[in-house]
């Protein structure tokens, strides 16, 4: 018998019974499943914290918008997967969220690299159980509005890094298109090229940098 230890973390009690249903009904024969559950970034945090001395989880899910901790240490599910994966390096990481903005799940790759990747509007209950079965053979498994912008990004290189940010803080002082070259060590067509990924990136329609610059404030960029 193979016992798979699982935490899940999300603030809907409703959901992870259903997720704990699902995953239940379709188990493998070999497998157990010993699954431990929390609704804040509290009780997650001390259940990932006792399972690192005790006995370590196999894979933890983690919901991205949680109640934040009262120390205000962790503010979300992207937190406790970054402590998760530092005090529990052998356990697989799935985030579930509603967030399928392109500049949220790029952040997410980059910073946690998740073993799993699934935006809750993707999900059946099929796909879920495949996904953690894959999971646990052959990470990552991301669904498909992961899958989809992981694809575009590849072709089209579109990331908010630290030139980016700093093109958009200079746009927020009221500095020029044409001046940005005097800040930033890029020529003005390298800096045009940068803003409009940066459009594409936030969804800006209208072209206007003042709605590219109202999009990143809205989006924690600025």
């Amino acid at each position: 018998m193979k016992h798979i230890n699982i935490l899940m973390v999300d603030d809907h009690p409703i959901i992870i019974e259903g997720y704990q249903n699902v995953l239940m009904a379709t188990k493998e024969d070999d497998q157990t499943l010993l699954i431990d559950t929390a609704n804040n970034c509290d009780t997650a945090q001390l259940m990932i914290n006792r399972a690192s001395k005790d006995t370590p989880y196999d894979v933890c899910f983690f919901d991205i918008s949680l109640p934040p901790s009262e120390d205000g240490k962790y503010a979300s599910g992207e937190d406790l997967a970054l402590l998760a994966k530092k005090v529990l390096p052998e356990a697989k990481i799935i985030i579930l969220t509603m967030f399928n903005e392109s500049f949220r799940i790029h952040n997410i790759i980059k910073e946690i690299n998740p073993d799993g990747f699934l935006i809750k509007s993707d999900l059946t209950s099929m796909e879920l159980a495949d996904a953690f079965q894959q999971i646990l053979k052959y990470p990552p498994y991301y669904s498909s509005t992961v899958s989809n912008y992981v694809k575009k990004t590849i072709t089209s290189e579109i990331y908010v890094d630290d030139v980016n940010r700093k093109i958009l803080h200079l746009l927020s002082q009221g500095i020029k298109t044409k001046s940005l070259s005097e800040y930033i060590p890029l020529s003005t067509s390298a800096i045009e090229k940068r803003k409009k990924q940066l459009k594409l990136l936030f969804s800006v329609t209208d072209g206007k940098d003042e709605s590219l610059l109202q999009e990143a404030r809205e989006k924690g960029y600025l």
